[in-house]
Parts: structure tokens; sequence; C-alpha cells
């Protein structure tokens, strides 16, 4: 596995803990995205398109700090956007690891080498480069020649200078077993401490929406690269056996979407980190103030192809707490990639998609003109 043994102990002791406290909402990572500028325009990336007034916005430090102390998750993911793009974004690093939080930074890696000497190495800290697969795969899902030799650069310059590094990798409808699982193995000959590996969800404002994969060919797939690699023993993963599992079809999980609360420009996201369908102030008016039991594959169109790690490795991991003897045999032999799959959470009473994206945007300009307008009010009476 690609997680450490202290962050595995620790984050386990923290499941345990709530279930005892009979706790059955509880945050596990903070998915953070304290802006959504990027200096990519991936045809997968629903984020980008904002207006400049929205993509220039920012979640000061102040507000990074008071995001983490609301919702207490033991770890944080840093996304955006691009991050390294935050002025800020050392300070925020930083913080998040005086509270003694795991800190994870992803990152394109386009300007790794211009920031890396603001960032100090920490048992804490982990990069994570945005990669997904070899150097084709990778620049055209990102739609930029050259980013993959960046990428690769940036990875033996921060394990150089003594930094956890590990990848996050996108998989998409198109993508070829063999080629993934010989990428797979060229990052772990490179020294790469763990791989992040997610199908693509199909985010309703991406400009491409013909290559995410479906529930039915992600476990496809999955088996297909897992089988390749000792059911997928031979590679460190950043997340729980049962998520690999669930991936390859063997687990029927329901997704547990609060255990990634997201804090973006707009607030806390609701329901998850991938739909923003209503944003709240505060952490506890999206925990309460939720109806989670309208989310979810089987209860909501948008939902019914998800099988990403923000929604489902929290219930994998409380799974993993709950029932570990279901982890001997992963141990033992990997990830079943043959044989009869876990049966599929039916669709046929899930409600229809409501595309609400739209209102979102103008409540946010109007909120920002609103704000500009004062100060300038306040500016001339001065």
């Amino acid at each position: 596995m690609g997680i450490p043994a202290k962050q595995a102990a620790r984050i386990g002791a923290y499941v345990l803990k709530q279930h005892l406290l009979g706790r059955s909402r509880y945050p596990l990572v903070l998915m953070l995205e304290p802006l959504f500028r990027c200096n990519l325009a991936c045809a997968g990336c629903g984020k980008i398109d904002y207006p400049d007034e929205i993509l220039n916005q920012r979640l000061s430090y102040e507000d990074c700090m008071e995001a983490i102390d609301e919702c207490g998750a033991p770890a944080v993911s840093i996304a955006g956007g691009e991050p390294l793009l935050h002025r800020e974004m050392p300070q925020i690093v930083e913080g998040y690891i005086k509270r003694g939080k795991f800190v994870i930074l992803c990152t394109n890696a386009l300007l790794m080498a211009k920031k890396i000497d603001q960032y100090k190495p920490h048992e804490n800290f982990t990069w994570s480069i945005h990669l997904d697969g070899d150097k084709e795969m990778h620049d055209r899902s990102v739609c930029l020649e050259g980013t993959y030799e960046k990428a690769i650069e940036a990875i033996k310059l921060a394990k150089g200078r003594g930094f956890r590094t590990q990848i996050n990798c996108t998989l998409f409808h198109g993508a070829e077993p063999e080629r993934v699982a010989k990428f797979f193995d060229e990052m772990m000959a490179m020294g790469l401490d763990g791989i992040t590996v997610s199908p693509g969800y199909a985010y309703e404002r991406a400009p491409d929406q013909e290559h995410f994969l479906n529930r039915e060919r992600t476990k496809k797939l999955f088996r297909d690269i897992l089988a390749r690699g000792n059911g997928g023993k031979k590679w460190a993963f950043t997340q729980s056996d049962l998520f690999l599992d669930f991936l390859a079809g063997n687990q029927t999980y329901e997704c547990t979407p609060w255990s990634m609360p997201a804090r973006t420009v707009f607030g806390w996201q609701k329901p998850c980190y991938l739909l923003g369908e209503g944003y709240t102030k505060t952490f506890k008016e999206l925990m309460e103030g939720t109806e989670w039991e309208k989310y979810g594959v089987g209860n909501y169109e948008k939902c019914a192809n998800c099988m990403v790690h923000c929604g489902f490795e929290g219930t994998a991991v409380t799974d993993s707490v709950k029932k570990p003897w279901k982890l001997i045999p992963l141990q033992v032999r990997g990830v079943k990639t043959e044989g009869p799959m876990a049966p599929e959470i039916s669709l046929a009473n899930q409600r229809p998609a409501e595309f609400v994206f739209s209102r979102h945007v103008e409540h946010k300009l109007a909120e920002i003109r609103s704000s500009k307008t004062v100060s300038e009010e306040v500016a001339a009476a001065e």
C-alpha cells in the first residue's frame, strides 16, 4: 500500500472513535478548492470555464484554516484549479501541518520548479502530481503537449528534495489496460510513493462528455488493469484495498459524500466534491441541511455512473474498520479480477437530473459585484 503506516493508523483510530461515539456521518478528508483558476484547460474539467470574476476569487489563509477547524477532518486534499497559483499556498500548507493534519497538495506540476523552494519536506506532507498515464495519454488528457515531461521532471525534483511524492491518475473511456499497467510499472520504478487512481466523472459543464466511463466499463477496465499487476499488489496505491476491490466490481457500495466534504470559493458544496447543487456558509449547515437521501447511485440520475474515490473511498474505509477480516484475502491474493461481479444497485427509482449549475454562478457573480460596489462607494466617500 502507498499509505504511510502512521497515516493509516491515525485515520483508522479516528474512524473507530466516530463509531464508538455513535456518529454515522463524519468527514475523513477535507477537499479544498481555494481557487478555480488554472494554467491548463483540460477537456474533462468542469471547473475552468467560470467567468473571470469567479476565477479571480481566492480563499484566504484564514478561510482555509477555518474550514479545517470547522469540519475536523484528519486530512486535507488541496486542489483547484491549480493551487500553486495561490500566493498564500505555502502558508496554508504550513498552517495545516501545524494543526497535525495530513496534507496532500495536488498540482499539474507546471510551476513546481519555480515554487518548490517555498515548501519543506514533512512526514505529513505529500505532493500529488496530476499524471493521467504515459506521454500520449496524459498530454491528450490535459490538451497540451509537453506537460508529461514537466510532470516527470517535477517528480524527480520532489523526490530529490526528500518530499513524499505520489501521482493522481484519472482514467477515461478508451484507456488501454496494458498501457496503463506499463505506466504504473514505470512510476513505481521511479521510486514514486504511491498512485491515486480513479475513473473520470462527467462534470455537467466539461467540454468533452464522450470519454467518461460508465460503471460497467469502469469495472471491466479496472479488472483488466489489476489482473496485470497481481491483483494490484504489484503497485503502491494510496487507496484502501476495498476501494480497489469496489472498482473491480467486487463490492456493492453506496457512496458516503459527507466523508470528503468540499470547501470552495462558493462555500461548502452540496452534496459532494463532484456535484455542486447548492452551497452553505458553514460545515454544520452542510451536514444538517443536505438531503443526503436524494443523492447517490440509485437515487439520482447524475450519480448513476459515479465510482469516484471522493464518494466511495469513505465507504470502503468504514467497511475496512467495521469488517477487517474482508481485507485478509485482498492482502493475500490481491483484488479478484475474474468471476461474477457483485450485484449492482438498481437505477429504476432514481430521480431525474436537475441542472442548477448556472444559478449558483449567477448568485456568486451578484455577490461579487455587490461587494465591489460597496467597496467603491466607501472609497469614494473617503
